[in-house]
């Protein structure tokens, strides 16, 4: 497998709330998150890229400049003109993050536009991840695009990596977000879902039984993160379970599913086994968890 690590799917930019009461400009996004963490963890002899679309106003820039500042290989990020990137706000109630959307003239939205420019994109690429966000900013023909531009990928040898993320307000009913994860994960050889989003969509009794749906649509290597329980890593032949790593005051929970998954993923292709990969993925996330909006201080992992 080729030593390149390439994301697909939506930056956006962020707005923290901070304690003091102002806001931060910061630009995120869940696959660019794990790209982001995937680029810090992972050696220099690794290529971390990025596959989205951006338009061509300030702030677009600003975040194109961002990702490249990060190390992150820009060259598959497409310029879409009279389109900007969505924008989101974190703030804090009740105990927990509460956001507040404007995607509807993203141009990430037609990332999955040409089939020949995303067969391009993803034949230099070893691992290759998206999500559930990934494919439900698409429209339906973006959607099948994708899929087959993944599948294609996978068939040259391509590892592919899908984290269901689920987030029901993106899709017009249960049964349309159902029946596309489901679809995804039949050409993924890496699943990365949440039990609990899981339990919710599909009625899975535990996370033994999500690793077991997943692998059943033809994953081989399921990791099941479940807040702070245990997370389960299964594969043929095997399985192992690795307790969460302790906070002790949780400043923000953006991102941390997402830098679990790069924790893991980085520890796996730098060779280590399935219980050191949890271990590091469950690592990241505590250090995420203490940091506010999607990105921790580099300095800090």
């Amino acid at each position: 497998m080729q030593k390149s690590f390439l994301a697909i799917g939506e930056a956006m930019i962020e707005m923290s709330a901070g304690t003091d009461g102002q806001w931060r400009m910061g630009f995120a996004g869940d696959t660019l998150n794990t790209a982001w963490y995937a680029r810090a963890l992972l050696g220099p002899s690794w290529t971390v890229g990025y596959l989205t679309r951006l338009g061509a106003d300030r702030y677009s820039n600003a975040m194109r400049a961002f990702i490249e500042k990060s190390g992150i290989d820009t060259r598959h990020i497409g310029t879409v003109e009279d389109r900007r990137p969505g924008l989101y706000f974190i703030h804090q109630q009740d105990g927990d993050r509460r956001f507040t959307y404007w995607r509807d003239m993203a141009a990430a939205r037609l990332l999955a536009e040409d089939r020949a420019t995303l067969d391009a994109a993803l034949s230099t690429a070893g691992m290759i991840y998206f999500s559930g966000i990934t494919l439900a900013i698409l429209s339906p023909a973006h959607r099948v695009t994708l899929l087959a531009a993944l599948k294609a990928a996978r068939a040259r040898g391509a590892t592919i990596v899908f984290d269901p993320n689920i987030r029901p307000r993106l899709w017009s009913d249960a049964a349309e977000m159902r029946d596309a994860l489901t679809t995804a994960a039949r050409v993924c050889d890496i699943v990365l879902p949440t039990f609990g989003d899981e339990k919710s969509l599909f009625g899975d009794a535990d996370p033994a039984a999500t690793a077991d749906r997943y692998g059943g649509l033809g994953a081989t290597e399921i990791v099941v993160k479940n807040g702070q329980e245990p997370a389960v890593a299964k594969w043929p032949g095997g399985a192992v379970e690795v307790p969460a790593r302790p906070v002790a005051a949780v400043v923000d929970a953006t991102g941390a599913g997402d830098s679990f998954n790069a924790g893991y993923l980085a520890a796996r292709l730098e060779g280590r086994d399935h219980r050191e990969a949890l271990t590091a993925a469950h690592r990241i996330a505590a250090t995420c968890l203490g940091h506010h909006g999607a990105l921790a201080p580099r300095d800090a992992l």
